[in-house]
Order: C-alpha cells, then structure tokens, then sequence
C-alpha cells in the first residue's frame, strides 16, 4: 500500500554533482514522507549531456520521481543544504562513477551522505561504474587516485590548522566511501550498448521501488490472492515449454490492471519482455491496427531494422523466431479473436521459460489458437477473475469517494446501498466513487435513484464492450431475453421456453458463460 505526500516548501531541490539546483521531477510523487523515487550524482563534465542526460530522460518516461542537477557548481566548496534535503528526501540514489567523479568534492560529499542514507534509513545505493574499473574506486588508482593526490596537496597547503584537520577528516571519510560504493553490486556499462544497459537499469529501479503500485493501487484491492497465484506461475520453472496464463472476466472486472501490476513487477526477470494494450479496441479502431500491434511486439522483443512491414504474415514469423530463441515474459491484453492471438503469437512455440499472460473475455480462445494446433504439448492455466465481496467493495468506495478506507459519519447507510447496486464490480465501484467525492448524502440519494434508470454512462460502455463481441445476433438476443424475462428462473424451464421462439441456445448458452 503507498501513500503519496510531499516534503513541506523549501525542501525541494535538484541533484547531484555541480549545480545550483532546481527540481526535475517525473508524473508521481513518492512514499513514506519522500518526494523523490531517485538523486542521480554523476560528474557533470562526463556524463551531463550523454549517459546521465538519457538516463534521467528514461526514469522520467518509467514514471520514475528522479531529481536532477540543472548547472555547474564550483567544487571546494561544502555541500549545499538543498542538496542534503534532496538525498534525505529521496528513496535511493544512481551513483554515476565516472573519470572524473572523485575530482569533484561535491560528488565526494554526496557519495559520503548517500551511503550514510544506505546505513541509517534503506536507502537504496546503485552504483555506475562508467567506463571505470571497481577495482581503481576501490583502490583509488588512475583517475580516482590522481584525484585522491590533488585534494590531499590541497589539505597539505592549508595553513589554517584547524580548517587542515577538517579536510582531513573529509579526506578520510572519503576515501571509506570510495571503498564502500566499489564494494557495492554494481553494474558496469563497458561492452554493453548504453540504450539496453539503461533499460536494465530502469527496470531494475521500477521493480525494487514498485513504483507500478502508485498507479495501480486502486484498482487492486481485493487481488491480493490472484497477485500470489500469478507469482508462483511466474516463479515456477518446472515447464519445459512456454506457460501460458490465461485472465478472463467480465469488462471492467480488473484483468487489465493486474496483469500489467504483475509485468511491472516481474519483467526485469526475463531476457526480453512486452506488454501489448487494448489489442482489441487497436484493431476495432483502426485499419492497419494489427500491424501496428505487430510491429510494436516485434520492436520490444527484437533488435529490428527502420523498414516498414505492410504484411501481417511477415510480421508475424518475425515474433515466431524471436519468441524461439528467448526467455521472455509476454502480456497480450483484451484479445478477442483467434485472428489477434494467431497474428502475435504463431504457431512454432516459444521459448523454455518464457511466460505469456492473455487477458480475454473469451475463455475457451486459446486453446482453439494456432499455437495449441501443433504437436508440441503447452501447458495452460486459467484464471478467472471473480467481483470484490462486500468489505473489498466497501473499501474501495470509500478509497474513491473519500479519499479514506472508512466513510463519514451519516453516509453509511447510502454507501450500503451503492455497494449493493455494484454487486462487486471494480470498475463501477471506482466511477461512482469519483463521481460523488465531496457531496453531501442528498447528492447521493439521488444519484441512486438516477442509476436505477440509467447506468453511468463510462461503465455503460465498458460493459457494452462485451456485449458487442457476442458473435452472432442470436446470442445478443438469447442475452437481452434472459436479462429481462427469465433472471432467477428454473434453467430447464427457460431453455424450453426460448427452443419454442427459435432461439439457438445449443452454442448461445455456453457463448454467455464464457
């Protein structure tokens, strides 16, 4: 669970090296009383307008709060307090050991107060070595030892005795510190293309500070069980093929929201990873939406060249031969057709280990897709997504509706009421919610006696969705026949009824079920 909050005026600041600083700040505001989710520190004269630059570029679009120095500032003198506020006020820190970082004596002060942050409150610490080996950190040897030479010329030439033993003292701390960040796991970016290393290195962040908990939160009260079932999926290495998970559920039941909460969380695991949105609301909104689909699947999993594909079968072999020759996690949300789940998946398999989540309405799709056609035995699991009981609905109302896991006193008796109408539904629940923030109960007497006419008009819609894929109009009708004349009525007895008005419930039943 996160709260969100925000450090009181003044203590906002920017980060690391040699600036005077301002804030840079991403789309969400952090925990526990921090404002910042990362301080990057890094030598400016090395890394300001290339690694660091793309580096904080990459967190601010992974929705990561990162703090950034935006100028110059003279080293010798002592760190300035807003830059001790930002450190304080962040949850770990990037250290960008370049050449030239232990030249500067802010960078020191920083490493210094960073790794006091590390012992004192966990925060966390994740080195760079830039182009540097561990081992000249450690030891301060070649650049860092150069640097280590000069600050201690610079102590030696002081006159002032009592400023001489001070710089001493900071010469000693420093040098503990250099030992202790090169001591640290690091991750070295020598041989490695920048552009992937920084994708390792966000996702490595995202998932150590579950920064996806922030966005999602709401929507996952009451999935605390379907969270724990996905993670012993995603943990089990037993398969010798690809796992594949399917999440059913009516519209606006949550499928979507856990299954991205749980690629967030886990994606970093696994060689290559993507998670495809809204595939069918793609593809019923545009032309060339399956190609589009296609091609963003293939750029994720694929080093793939600037040349458009303009055929979905090319594209489609494409996928094949990656998701053959690498482990990866794979989520493919609200497929409808076998046309959808054929194009991005194929036929030849995938990978022993990788991992494939679908989100569908259709429950019985998958196993009826070309990839299930072949000789190759998949191992297939199914989860379907049931509504919130009574005390998850009730929470998550209130959650919308007063921003409070509890209501105000006099609306218990309506919010009773609303709780019964949602029978359960997330999507209902957090809509209604929202809608009546800050109203006061005569407001909400009568937006209950409005929804007993009209269903908002957002949940409407969404609800619709499944409606709209029913393939046949028998089935539409066999739906709005047994909605308004046979609900709570003997199944027998209803089935008679309706072979008597040609109506096909031989495929329109099992179709409603699934």
């Amino acid at each position: 669970m996160v709260v969100l909050s925000e450090l009181p005026e003044g203590s906002s600041s920017s980060s690391s090296t040699h600036g005077h600083s301002s804030p840079t700040c991403g789309r969400s505001s952090s925990t526990n009383g921090h404002r910042y989710d990362v301080f990057l520190s890094f030598r400016g004269v090395d890394t300001r307008h290339s690694f660091t630059d793309h580096l904080h570029e990459a967190l601010i679009d992974a929705n990561i709060n990162t703090f950034l120095d935006d100028e110059e500032i003279e080293t010798g003198e002592d760190l300035k307090p807003e830059l001790e506020s930002a450190i304080k006020a962040s949850r770990a820190s990037v250290i960008v050991l370049s050449k030239n970082y232990a030249s500067s004596t802010w960078c020191l002060d920083e490493l210094v107060l960073i790794l006091e942050q590390r012992m004192t409150s966990n925060h966390i610490v994740i080195p760079i070595f830039y182009h540097v080996e561990p081992t000249h950190v450690r030891k301060q040897l070649s650049s860092f030892g150069d640097a280590m030479a000069k600050h201690r010329q610079m102590m030696e030439a002081e006159t002032n005795a009592d400023k001489r033993s001070q710089l001493a003292q900071k010469m000693d701390r420093w040098n503990k510190a250099l030992i202790e960040v090169a001591n640290l796991k690091g991750n070295d970016v020598r041989g490695r293309l920048e552009t992937e290393f920084i994708e390792e290195i966000v996702k490595d962040i995202h998932h150590r500070l579950h920064v996806s908990l922030r966005s999602v939160r709401s929507q996952l009260i009451g999935m605390e069980y379907y969270i724990n079932f996905i993670t012993s999926w995603l943990k089990d290495a037993s398969s010798y093929t690809a796992d594949i998970l399917t999440i059913s559920g009516m519209g606006g039941i949550g499928k979507t929201s856990l299954a991205k909460h749980v690629y967030v969380l886990y994606s970093h695991e696994f060689h290559k990873s993507s998670c495809i949105e809204d595939i069918s609301r793609v593809c019923d909104g545009k032309f060339n939406g399956l190609l589009d689909l296609q091609e963003q699947l293939c750029g994720d999993i694929s080093r793939t060249s600037s040349i458009k594909v303009h055929d979905a079968s090319i594209y489609t072999s494409k996928i094949e031969n990656v998701v053959a020759r690498k482990r990866m996690f794979l989520v493919l949300d609200d497929i409808n057709t076998l046309d959808q789940l054929d194009a991005l998946l194929g036929s030849k398999g995938s990978h022993p280990g990788s991992k494939i989540i679908i989100t569908t309405k259709e429950r019985r799709l998958i196993e009826r897709c070309a990839l299930f056609k072949t000789d190759i035995k998949r191992k297939h699991t199914e989860l379907l997504l049931q509504g919130l009981n009574e005390t998850e609905s009730w929470e998550l109302l209130c959650l919308h509706a007063f921003k409070s896991n509890y209501p105000k006193t006099g609306y218990e008796g309506v919010l009773y009421k609303l709780v019964k109408y949602c029978e359960g539904h997330p999507l209902a629940l957090v809509v209604l919610g929202k809608s009546l923030y800050d109203r006061d109960v005569t407001y909400w007497e009568g937006c209950i006696e409005g929804l007993k006419k009209e269903t908002d008009s957002h949940v409407n819609n969404v609800l619709r969705m499944s409606f709209n894929s029913f393939p046949s109009k028998n089935d539409k009708d066999l739906f709005k026949y047994i909605a308004c004349f046979f609900v709570g009525i003997d199944r027998d007895l209803t089935e008679t009824i309706l072979k008597a008005c040609n109506i096909n419930i031989g495929s329109g039943i099992p179709n409603l079920l699934d």
